[in-house]
């Protein structure tokens, strides 16, 4: 046997295993620094939510009525009365909409109501009927068991009432701070940036630049496809809808429209409600057809309209897609679920700038980074 030319100094395994410790410990407390300032943000928006809340709403119907309000302003119109002119013709088509639907439900609930009952009652005779055979004992201990527990709550449906009124004034406090907002974001949107830029300093106003840049288009693209695909869905539907006379028809129109904006989920439970209201007001054959319906006007968006439309930088795989609509869905309901994915959207242009960061300090210093920009509010 022959000795090795040149031997290796041995490592002790004790120094391996404590350089390992080392490193773990090390992010494990960096792990546990962002989880409490995460937490502690989380705790400050959740105090201010009355504040955040109309501020994340204007940001968002600045992002729509941006392009005409630019459009505008290139044509040699002021920028508080271009601004102007989009915020009140945007309200005054959400009320246009509100004025058409509100009669349509209030012809049709009656209707609604009794065909409702006969559902319950066609209901109820399958229930008895072969193969569940469930005898009228059952049925009516069900029955009074769902009136007792609603008379019980009595006193929680009352005080709901006195909550309702609060609810109430919450929420025109809230539209009214979400106008103001939006007129003056859309109005001075070009001044933040450079103003932000000049605040922070040069290196990190010039991140900030780039992040918000692009966070602004991302918005911007996500808010107007997401919309354009929504109308065609909601156009398509709708117009089913009232070739089969189904009742509430505008309404689950509208319903359709502004499900969109909630992907995967919204679009489901929208077309569960119509499906339902097809069932109970023009029967099972209606109701088929209707499902047939969605489901093939669904399956051209899924497949057809979202790629071709859809920007590449929002692409969002679908699994990130539902856990943030189910994680702000059930911390903030409604409206946490319509904010998630654009939230989710923005996390991941961050994370794909400081990307990029990363990548330009690891890189070999022949080759250039990667650079990307976007136009900032032009």
């Amino acid at each position: 046997m022959t000795e090795p030319a040149a031997s290796k100094q041995a490592i002790d395994r004790g120094d391996v295993i404590g350089k390992g410790a080392l490193w773990l410990a090390k992010w494990s407390l960096c792990l546990v620094a962002i989880a409490a300032g995460l937490w502690v943000a989380g705790i400050v928006i959740a105090d201010l939510w009355v504040v955040v809340l109309p501020v994340l709403l204007a940001v968002v119907i600045a992002t729509v009525l941006w392009p005409p309000t630019r459009a505008m302003t290139k044509r040699g119109f002021p920028p508080a009365a271009a601004a102007g002119i989009s915020l009140l013709t945007f309200f005054a088509l959400l009320a246009g909409i509100v004025a058409v639907i509100v009669p349509s439900v209030i012809d049709q609930a009656p209707d609604l109501g009794t065909k409702t009952t006969d559902g319950v009652n066609q209901v109820r005779h399958w229930l008895q009927g072969p193969p569940l055979n469930i005898r009228d004992e059952q049925l009516d201990s069900a029955s009074q068991a769902i009136i007792d527990k609603v008379q019980s709550s009595a006193q929680t449906i009352a005080n709901g009432v006195f909550t309702g009124v609060s609810a109430v004034t919450s929420a025109l406090v809230t539209f009214v701070l979400v106008l103001f907002l939006s007129f003056f974001f859309v109005k001075d949107g070009p001044k933040f940036l450079p103003w932000l830029h000049r605040v922070a300093g040069r290196r990190s106003g010039h991140h900030l630049e780039n992040v918000l840049a692009r966070v602004w288009a991302t918005l911007g693209g996500f808010i107007r496809t997401q919309a354009l695909v929504s109308l065609i869905d909601a156009v398509f539907i709708g117009f089913g809808l009232v070739i089969l006379d189904v009742p509430l028809a505008l309404v689950l129109t509208v319903i359709t429209f502004l499900g969109g904006f909630i992907p995967m989920v919204g679009a489901l439970v929208a077309g569960a409600l119509a499906v339902l209201i097809a069932l109970v007001g023009n029967g099972f054959t209606t109701a088929l057809i209707v499902l047939a319906i969605i489901l093939v006007v669904q399956q051209i968006e899924g497949n057809v309209l979202q790629p071709m439309l859809q920007s590449r930088s929002m692409n969002l795989h679908p699994v990130i897609v539902l856990l943030a609509v189910t994680a702000g869905g059930s911390l903030w309901g409604i409206i946490g679920a319509f904010l998630a994915v654009p939230a989710a959207a923005v996390g991941a242009v961050v994370i794909r700038y400081i990307g990029e960061q990363i990548d330009a300090k690891t890189v070999s210093p022949l080759l250039e980074p990667p650079t990307e920009t976007q136009p900032v509010l032009e």
